[in-house]
């Protein structure tokens, strides 16, 4: 697959790396414009619910981490989705529809319907976003969103691609259905997805704010349509639910600074873990090898226990579990003239294969995910945020953003989060080449290899090897863009396996 992916300038407003070509010149149009980041970064994560609308949108939830120009201190913004249950006919539960879904050289089960559905927090997350670091009004960062979903965005072959694979849940009720296969068959490449619903409740998020989707109008529909299908979602989730801000995880790797995303996500905390075991190990001038590559994310995969996950919700758990060891989805990243970055994934899962009638609104299904559900579904109490894996995060060099990165992928994020930092840090790559390079992920006893990847050393120490034929999307959909330390040059890449583009204001 192609992306359009990278573009480099000396300098100008910024630069915006995106899941879809037009998702990052939305972001780009507003740097151009006089935005900041935060404004660029939602431009292009409301523009992606148009081009990217089984991966994300109002019924998703995330997790955007900023860095405020000038030294400011940066916040993770958590507006991830929640358990829900308060109040539900727990015992009245639907079952889970299971979903199999091929990569072509791996298969992976994936769980939708009603009872797979959690508190969605994105219209709760781009309001808050907007309100404490925007400098345009949201309306006008809406209004070109809501215009490709009204008109229609053809299918390129990326999103081609994902509607293809995740047939069964673009066909599991009627009003998907309408969506993705109008006609009775799947919308293919070069075809417009059209969502005019869509576009109608984009506007009233601009113009009635967070209220309508948690506490009005739409909560209502939402939680109606649920609880006659078996689902756990309540009125008083909804009217519950809250943006929180979080102090971002940090750990030191080759002399510079790298903030992700905090517990009680789960993705932020293993990354650094694993970044700390190769800092730990060395590796030389050429940065890690494969087999030091392997052990970190063995290690940081061993540690997703019971205990781990639990303790995620316990303040102080991050110093605990670092010191004792230590001594989706889509993407946007952003660099801003000023010096201010943004990082925000998103991810509606692959979707519940509901789309609530009147609205236009896709709902999650992180319930079924079992990379969110690793010991079991339905565990978590109610109000508890899913320990997630995905992993904004943002490089910093002398105090000052110079790397900013994050990606889908599911249980892939991590690794490719890690591959692309030490392809950067290590390796001397530009962010571009970086998000391109071949890579490999290990789990459950086996590492998986994109054609390229280095895996003589690992086949020589025993590890099973399940080869791909062609870079793939299951490895993740790594944005990043960067500042080069010395000229200040901006350049940025968008991944190839997820159709990413880079666009430089």
């Amino acid at each position: 697959m192609s992306g359009n992916g990278k573009q480099r300038a000396g300098g100008g407003r910024g630069v915006v790396a995106a899941g879809h070509q037009l998702s990052a010149e939305a972001g780009a149009a507003v740097l151009r414009d006089g935005g900041n980041a935060v404004d660029a970064a939602l431009a292009a994560m409301l523009t992606s619910f148009a081009a990217e609308p089984l991966l994300t949108g109002l019924g998703a939830g995330g997790y955007m981490l900023v860095v405020p120009p000038g030294g400011g201190e940066p916040v993770l913004l958590d507006f991830f989705v929640e358990v829900p249950g308060r109040g539900a006919d727990h015992d009245g539960r639907a079952e889970l529809v299971p979903v199999s879904v091929s990569f072509g050289d791996a298969v992976q089960v994936f769980n939708a319907g009603a009872a797979s559905v959690g508190a969605y927090g994105m219209p709760h997350g781009i309001c808050a976003a907007s309100q404490r670091f925007g400098s345009i009004p949201l309306r006008e960062l809406v209004a070109p969103a809501a215009a490709l979903a009204r008109g229609g965005v053809p299918l390129n072959a990326e999103q081609a691609y994902v509607v293809e694979i995740l047939e069964g849940i673009c066909r599991l009720s009627p009003a998907v259905e309408a969506i993705f296969a109008p006609a009775g068959r799947l919308l293919g490449e070069g075809e417009a997805i059209v969502q005019p619903e869509l576009a109608a409740s984009l506007e009233l998020l601009a113009d009635e704010g967070v209220r309508p989707f948690y506490e009005g109008e739409v909560a209502a529909a939402v939680t109606e349509l649920l609880s006659e299908q078996g689902g756990l979602l309540t009125g008083a989730d909804l009217a519950a639910y809250a943006t929180v801000a979080r102090a971002p995880v940090r750990t030191a790797y080759r002399g510079r600074e790298v903030l992700s995303n905090p517990p009680p996500s789960a993705g932020g905390t293993l990354i650094a873990y694993a970044l700390a075991l190769l800092e730990a190990a060395g590796g030389g001038a050429g940065g890690p090898t494969a087999d030091q590559l392997v052990a970190a994310m063995g290690a940081a995969q061993e540690e997703r226990t019971p205990e781990f996950l639990d303790g995620l919700a316990q303040e102080g758990f991050l110093d605990r579990f670092l010191a004792a060891r230590l001594g989706s989805t889509t993407h946007v990243s952003v660099l801003d003239g000023d010096g201010g970055a943004c990082s925000v994934t998103c991810s509606n899962g692959e979707g519940a294969g509901i789309v609530v009638p009147g609205t236009g609104i896709h709902l999650n299904n992180m319930l079924g995910e079992q990379d969110l559900n690793p010991l079991g579904f339905h565990r978590f109490p109610p109000g508890r945020r899913l320990p997630s894996m995905m992993s904004p995060t943002v490089v910093l060099r002398d105090g000052r953003p110079e790397l900013v990165l994050g990606s889908a992928g599911s249980n892939r994020i991590r690794s490719a989060v890690l591959q692309t930092i030490v392809a950067v840090v290590d390796h001397g790559l530009a962010a571009d080449a970086a998000v391109r390079a071949p890579r490999v992920h290990y789990e459950d006893g086996i590492v998986y290899a994109e054609p390229g990847a280095e895996t003589a050393a690992l086949e020589a120490a025993g590890h099973t090897i399940a080869r791909f034929r062609a870079l793939n999307l299951f490895f993740g959909g790594v944005q990043a863009v960067e500042r080069d330390s010395r000229s200040g040059a901006l350049s940025g890449g968008g991944d190839p396996r997820r159709g990413g583009a880079a666009v430089v204001a």
